[in-house]
């Protein structure tokens, strides 16, 4: 293991708690968005296609019931090129779906994390490469879920068993959508204020993706600090000094990365 892993490794590795610790808390290590008062409002960049429109929009209004945050589309920026891309904005959570190959991921959080460990953008990609998964049901919770973990929420359980929430592994129509417990959570998460504003009013530009840059990124996501049969997280130290962090949600059997 280099320096650079090593220090990567370090960096990440609080983040790892919520898979290890008792999932009846089910925070993200204690990544959270910094801001100075409370509820704050989110804006949210829509890089969906047509056929994802539905899924995001009850998403979004599933998780704006909790009592400490409001998500808001402040742009929509859905050609191909940029949603293949997904590219992170400072200060705002970006949804995307395209077809992002046949990797072993069906959804993909990202966060990027200040020097003070506080989120300062963000991702939730949906991989239409596996089409044949998304029924309506697979749709909704891949999407709520990946949504949440952008928020700092982990998992409530890892074993296939229903808690009636996106932030299970289960299949059942009933894991969905958010439940009190997660709004519960989010409540706990972001209980505290901070001495500043990690999110953006909806006056910063979008990030929209022109030309080279587009190209696709691939599995190129750092290292990998964590995996199990259902997920994996990868950490990747960026050139500003910033660390990103990925959720990676699994294919059903796929073999690890």
């Amino acid at each position: 293991m280099n320096n650079l892993q090593k220090t990567t490794l370090t960096l990440a590795l609080p983040g790892l708690l919520f898979s290890t610790a008792a999932l009846a808390t089910h925070s993200w290590g204690s990544y959270h968005w910094a801001r100075t008062a409370s509820p704050f409002t989110l804006q949210v960049i829509d890089s969906t296609s047509a056929d994802w429109q539905g899924e995001l929009t009850e998403s979004l209004a599933q998780w704006s019931q909790s009592a400490v945050l409001n998500l808001q589309i402040g742009a929509t920026d859905n050609g191909s090129r940029t949603r293949k891309r997904c590219a992170m904005v400072t200060g705002k959570m970006r949804v995307c779906n395209a077809a992002y190959g046949y990797n072993g991921w069906l959804g993909l959080a990202s966060i990027n994390l200040d020097s003070a460990g506080h989120i300062i953008k963000g991702t939730a990609k949906m991989n239409d490469s596996y089409a044949s998964y998304w029924t309506a049901e697979e749709k909704n919770h891949v999407m709520c879920q990946e949504i949440g973990h952008v928020f700092g929420l982990g998992h409530t359980s890892e074993d296939g068993s229903s808690q009636n929430t996106c932030m299970d592994y289960s299949q059942s129509s009933s894991s969905q959508w958010p439940n009190t417990h997660d709004y519960q959570m989010l409540a706990d998460i972001y209980a505290h204020l901070d001495s500043y504003d990690s999110f953006a009013d909806s006056s910063e530009p979008t990030g929209s993706c022109r030309g080279k840059k587009c190209a696709n990124k691939g599995f190129g996501l750092g290292h990998r600090i964590y995996g199990n049969e259902h997920f994996e997280i990868w950490a990747e130290a960026e050139a500003d000094g910033t660390l990103t962090l990925h959720h990676v949600y699994l294919v059903d059997g796929h073999a690890p990365h």
